[in-house]
């Protein structure tokens, strides 16, 4: 608390300093309004050898834009799994007619067009809250975000217009964005617009995690790695492929019981393509 020593308790130019010196001398600044107390400063010099390297501007972006959402959205993750033992059959299938020199088709692309099948069932999902927070705006296009590991950082080109596209057509897409995105080649426009961001760990391994949101969407799909598991089926057990979803949604846009009927509907679509024709 500043105290004002001036005449008729006017503060003076001391006593700013002297606010100024105290706050930071008690390791609080104010960051966005928040008030976050900030983590002091440690010379890990002192306990042995280090190495300082310097972050890259996409670290540096992402990890800005991260803490941003961190703080301004209540966040909510919803874990469930998909049996996928049948697309992952038809998938094997539709590889093994191509090419050798042929972009194979990987289970990203079904998750897609299913996750985009929900979607249009339900549009909250494909919104984005308005800066006042007074209303929601409802797209009437289906761009979806691919979080990309690259040498730099997490980067997320979008895929636009997915609903209109084939399997093939995305699968040649998704590879030539991938590609640029490891190159640093990608262009700005080319990682904007999207609905919603898939964040699939399936090629690395885990079992679950809580993705943060890519605001200003209102939901993000985590993905891990498929594993072979015993499913119950009333009679018996028997072997089948599982798929770990994680959904974090915006829960100033997407209450629990919509975050979890969304989920049910991503997996009945995962668990039978079949329901993508309808």
């Amino acid at each position: 608390m500043t105290v004002a020593t001036g005449r008729k308790g006017r503060i003076l130019k001391e006593d700013v300093k002297l606010f100024i010196k105290q706050t930071l001398a008690e390791g609080v600044v104010s960051t966005g309004g928040a008030g976050i107390p900030s983590i002091p400063a440690v010379d890990f010099s002192v306990f042995g050898g280090i190495e300082i390297q310097k972050l890259s501007k996409i670290k540096r972006l992402t990890g800005q834009n991260l803490t941003r959402v961190w703080l301004n959205l209540p966040m909510v993750t919803y874990h469930d799994e998909a049996d996928i033992t049948e697309m992952e059959a038809f998938r094997i299938a539709l590889n093994s007619e191509k090419a050798k020199d042929d972009i194979k088709i990987t289970g990203l692309l079904f998750i897609i067009k299913a996750l985009v099948a929900a979607m249009k069932q339900f549009p909250s999902f494909n919104a984005s809250l308005s800066s006042d927070g007074e209303s929601i705006i409802l797209k009437q296009y289906f761009n979806i975000g691919i979080a990309v590991d690259t040498p730099n950082g997490l980067v997320v080109p979008v895929l636009r217009d997915v609903d209109s596209k084939s399997i093939n057509q995305l699968a040649i897409e998704l590879a030539e964005k991938s590609a640029k995105a490891r190159l640093g080649k990608l262009l700005p426009n080319e990682m904007q617009g999207g609905c919603l961001t898939i964040s699939s760990l399936g090629g690395i391994g885990g079992t679950a995690f809580t993705p943060i949101v890519n605001a200003p969407e209102v939901a993000i799909l985590g993905v891990t790695r498929a594993k072979m598991q015993p499913v119950w089926n009333g009679k018996e057990f028997i072997p089948r492929l599982m798929l770990p979803l994680d959904l974090t949604y915006d829960h100033r846009v997407i209450d629990g019981a919509e975050g979890a009927r969304f989920m049910a509907v991503v997996k009945q679509n995962l668990s039978d393509i079949r329901r993508l024709l309808l």
